[in-house]
């Protein structure tokens, strides 16, 4: 395992040490979409002290020694197995339970809280982006990708190399980030306001810990599955060269 630092990315250290994600949860620090910024780099954006950062990450990395799956060394087919099973799946669950509970909280409360309509307006964007590009990467992407493994040489795709659906979904992550991230404003930080009714809060905590989700869900593919299946695309290609 290669050695990180200030200069490594983002997503390398969530990549190797996965209970870091805490603390950039904590502090802000975008580690799925932003995952290629050195930490170095993050942190002077967030004005915060990277070697205070630093320290706070080696005390997560040290304190929490749970079992975790190694990503790294995972093969790409059981990657794509677990980003279906358990973040495709939380997402067609949760995203038409927040939709009626969103629905309720701005029949009840929009009179006196003007930016539910919009809250609801974002929310119904994002979902209409996430749930066809889930389709698309359950048929299309994630397909190749099992196929690009397990076969010994590059398959001929329709769409020429992996790199360009990648490209694509990289996109759309990023479009759901800034959702994401005006989802976030428009609550205050998921702040409950004063007066508000538990479906007020479940609404909030539901939207909270999409964000978190989220976060883990593009991170897995962003900084770990779509750079290791066009590694191992290109090698082909340099080694039959």
């Amino acid at each position: 395992m290669a050695k990180i630092n200030l200069s490594s990315s983002i997503g390398s250290w969530v990549a190797q040490h996965p209970q870091t994600s805490r603390v950039f949860e904590s502090l802000e620090i975008d580690y799925c979409c932003g995952g290629g910024k050195p930490l170095e780099q993050a942190c002077l954006d967030r004005k915060l002290d990277p070697l205070q950062v630093l320290e706070n990450i080696e005390q997560a990395i040290n304190q929490f020694d749970e079992p975790t799956r190694d990503w790294l060394t995972t093969s790409l087919c059981e990657l794509c197995d677990h980003i279906e099973q358990t973040h495709h799946a939380y997402l067609k669950s949760e995203l038409p339970r927040l939709s009626g509970l969103i629905a309720k909280v701005v029949n009840a409360h929009a009179a006196s809280h003007k930016e539910l309509p919009k809250l609801q307006q974002v929310f119904a964007e994002l979902r209409s982006e996430l749930e066809p590009h889930m389709f698309k990467e359950e048929q299309v992407l994630f397909p190749a990708i099992r196929l690009l493994e397990q076969s010994k040489e590059n398959p001929a795709f329709p769409f020429g190399t992996v790199a360009n659906p990648i490209r694509m979904m990289e996109q759309e992550h990023d479009n759901a980030g800034d959702g994401l991230a005006q989802i976030r404003k428009l609550t205050l930080e998921y702040a409950a306001p004063d007066g508000a009714c538990n479906t007020y809060r479940a609404m909030l905590d539901g939207l909270r810990e999409l964000e978190l989700n989220m976060h883990q869900h593009v991170h897995k593919e962003n900084n770990i599955l779509f750079p290791r299946a066009i590694c191992l695309e290109e090698s082909r290609v340099g080694a039959a060269s």
